[in-house]
């Protein structure tokens, strides 16, 4: 027992990179911690969702390069494209990092409890045996406090359930065996398009339905403009502006029926199989909640403060279930922030108006990477800016890598010259914004980004002709 009578001083509810991650830190700063997990140590990112669909990605990416080969200087036949070999690779990494997450859960003395929490009182969690682990034993468990970080699960439309054969959601695409020949997937968000851009290089007719008027909605219109481009080219069909009425099942498939908004028009599609890519619940409904006297909106999120706290003083909730960004990095924060917060450490509180700034990533081809406002959004806001753009066509790296595709673009306060957005789409992307990140968190300016020298020849370049551009200034433009 600890000083204060319960068994525990936090007991984190879920594994994924946000409860895993918290329950870390607060075993770093000496609190006796047990993680309570129903299914797999690692949640839906590790398992289901960033890391195996980035292996399926790289798998994609290469294929791409052979199919491209002629450029480099290589011929061959009979090219072979195995994507149940694909598939297990992707499995295999999962299992290596899920033994990983239980490494480091032991090396910090935190104890695993396996099994479905649901709240009895505030400090009290009843753990029962979870479809995943049928095997435990029930036993109530006790805290001093709490970090719910139970995450979200894939939603669908209204009469079109997903039965994970006909009608599936990214963790059964996660898992197919074989390529379907036509996909429609419903939905242009980070997962639809990644799954996309997979299945059609793998020799999918894909088709994707976007009811909003481009494809990626929360992205900036001239990053969105560019996929689009880049998924046309590569046969990819983009319905955007077009609405889901009906998804139903036949024998051989699935008939989806779309109605195009502009035009009033009706379609019906057939596939094999439906991909449901259009956002996600909080799995929150059966955790007991009200028992703990937790709030939650109407959609089921988790309301929370910028310290993580719940309407019950020792409850926490971090991650996809208080839907403030559905992203594994912004729940390792969040929980970081928590875990802090209880071991009365110091920390770095996250407001409401933090989110907007946080990294977005999406890996497709081409790859993009985002933060802040969009230029719509910046002008809506009443901001007088300045737009920064440059293209990788000129840029000799993304010649070398024969990437032409893209540009990074940067949205600056007219005034202050504080980065109020960056806007990126093309090679590698994804890991080139974190220098944009770290700028606009220490307000560095492009200004001073275009001073800071960048390595030649490198795709980095971009960033700093980009930063010049701001002042329209650009060097090689």
């Amino acid at each position: 027992m600890t000083d204060h009578g319960y068994q525990y001083d936090v007991v984190v509810v879920g594994s994924g990179p946000g409860g895993y991650v918290a329950a870390i830190r607060a075993a770093q700063l000496g609190l006796k911690t047990a993680i309570v997990e129903r299914e797999t140590l690692g949640g839906v990112c590790l398992n289901w969702g960033c890391i195996p669909t980035k292996a399926l990605i790289h798998n994609a990416e290469i294929l791409e390069e052979l199919h491209n080969a002629a450029d480099y200087g290589f011929t061959f036949d009979n090219l072979k494209a195995d994507f149940g070999k694909a598939v297990k690779r992707s499995r295999d990494i999962v299992s290596r990092q899920t033994k990983g997450v239980s490494f480091l859960m032991k090396k910090n003395k935190i104890d695993v409890i396996e099994g479905n929490g649901v709240f009895v009182d505030a400090h009290t969690l009843q753990v029962t045996p979870s479809e995943f682990k049928p095997e435990v034993k029930e036993q109530s468990v006790t805290s001093a406090n709490f970090i719910i970080a139970v995450g979200a699960r894939a939603r669908s439309l209204p009469g079109a359930q997903i039965d994970g054969d006909r009608i599936i959601q990214y963790r059964d695409a996660i898992v197919l065996k074989e390529t379907p020949k036509k996909l429609i997937v419903v939905g242009s968000g980070a997962i639809g398009m990644e799954f996309s851009y997979v299945y059609s290089t793998y020799g999918a007719e894909v088709t994707v339905v976007e009811m909003l008027d481009q494809v990626l909605p929360l992205e900036d219109a001239d990053v969105a403009a560019e996929v689009q481009k880049a998924f046309n080219k590569k046969g990819i069909t983009t319905l955007i502006s077009t609405r889901t009425e009906k998804v139903e099942i036949g024998d051989d498939g699935v008939t989806v029926t779309v109605k195009h908004l502009k035009s009033e028009e009706m379609q019906t599609l057939t596939a094999d199989r439906v991909l449901m890519a259009i956002g996600v619940q909080p799995n929150t409904e059966n955790l007991g909640l009200a028992a703990a006297g937790v709030k939650t909106e109407k959609r089921g999120f988790i309301e929370i403060d910028e310290v993580m706290r719940t309407s019950t003083p020792n409850l926490y909730a971090i991650g996809d279930c208080t839907g403030k960004l559905a992203l594994a990095h912004v729940a390792s924060a969040m929980g970081i922030v928590a875990a802090e917060t209880i071991a009365g450490a110091a920390t770095q509180p996250i407001p409401n108006d933090r989110y907007i700034f946080m990294p977005r990533a999406t890996y497709c081809d081409p790859q993009v990477a985002s933060l802040g406002y969009t230029e719509a959004q910046a002008k809506e806001k009443g901001f007088e800016i300045k737009v920064g753009k440059f293209p990788f066509m000129p840029n000799g790296k993304a010649q070398a890598l024969n990437a032409r595709v893209g540009f990074v673009k940067i949205i600056a306060d007219a005034k202050y010259g504080e980065i109020l957005g960056a806007h990126l789409v093309g090679p590698g992307v994804t890991e080139l914004l974190p220098e944009l990140s770290l700028a606009q968190m220490m307000e560095i300016t492009p200004a001073e980004i275009a001073r800071n020298i960048h390595a030649h020849p490198t795709l980095s370049e971009v960033i700093m002709e980009a930063a010049h551009a701001v002042e329209g200034q650009p060097i090689h433009m």
